[in-house]
């Protein structure tokens, strides 16, 4: 009777939590003009809409772009955190560690405006390069935990007779400490890429005319639902589901090493 119980409940919330997209993703195939029943389709011309819409494209190659780099640059400033926190002595660790890691408690609306008004004192445009800086300023304490997580004492003695053997502080660190840290590394920016992806609050705040593909759904959403925005919300969803799975896979064999 528990098992049923418990077997109904996952039931219920797993649909109360993946129907909207099943219905998003169905409705992506529908052969009329309008997202709503009866299910017409299927139909594959409102994905081949969006993807021969140039503003549609430019804002998916601006969200790749944008991911890609960002999350690159947070995964190398995490690393340098991570390793200078476990291999050498700080005064007050726990301080500096909450001070890099305070941007995963804060509200990314408060993060955005505050950029916002540092950009404008700064004169920096509203632009992707804006945003890319963003990216890194909320994804960098996240690769930086992922990957202090994984540092131990046994990569530290490594790295130690690597130097007794001549080897110089630069390339312990590349060619010893980076490959004995690869799956967090890769763990770590995959994730980085999945919340830069679809990341939509920084974005709307710090770009105006070159966008990234979740302001141009906002836009396409304004003019009222349609198969195209559900054509987009699904490749979203796609993409943010395969790089999860990267994410797990990569997790799952670093348990298992």
């Amino acid at each position: 009777m528990r098992k049923a119980a418990a077997i109904a409940y996952a039931a219920l919330l797993y649909g109360f939590i993946f129907l909207p997209v099943a219905m998003l993703i169905l409705f992506s195939f529908q052969g009329s003009q309008v997202p709503v029943p009866p299910f017409n389709g299927p139909s594959l011309k409102w994905y081949q809409a969006i993807l021969s819409d140039s503003r549609l494209t430019v804002a998916l190659l601006n969200s790749i772009a944008v991911a890609i780099l960002s999350s690159l640059v947070a995964v190398v400033l995490g690393f340098l955190a991570a390793w200078g926190f476990a291999r050498f002595s700080l005064k007050w660790p726990g301080f500096w560690k909450a001070v890099i890691t305070l941007p995963l408690t804060v509200s990314y609306l408060i993060i955005g405006m505050g950029l916002l008004i540092f950009f404008n004192g700064l004169g920096l445009p509203k632009s992707l390069f804006a945003l890319g800086i963003a990216h890194v300023v909320i994804n960098m304490p996240l690769c930086f935990a992922i990957i202090l997580s994984q540092m131990t004492a046994n990569q530290a003695n490594i790295e130690r007779a690597a130097r007794d053997l001549g080897a110089r502080d630069w390339q312990v660190l590349v060619l010893i400490t980076a490959p004995m840290l690869w799956p967090a590394l890769f763990a770590s920016f995959f994730l980085a890429v999945t919340f830069s992806w679809d990341e939509f609050i920084m974005a709307f705040l710090l770009t105006r005319f070159d966008t990234t593909l979740p302001v141009e759904i906002w836009n396409l959403l304004k003019g009222g639902l349609s198969p195209r925005t559900n054509a987009v919300g699904a490749l979203v969803f796609a993409v943010s589901v395969i790089l999860a799975i990267v994410f797990e896979l990569v997790a799952f064999r670093k348990r298992n090493t």
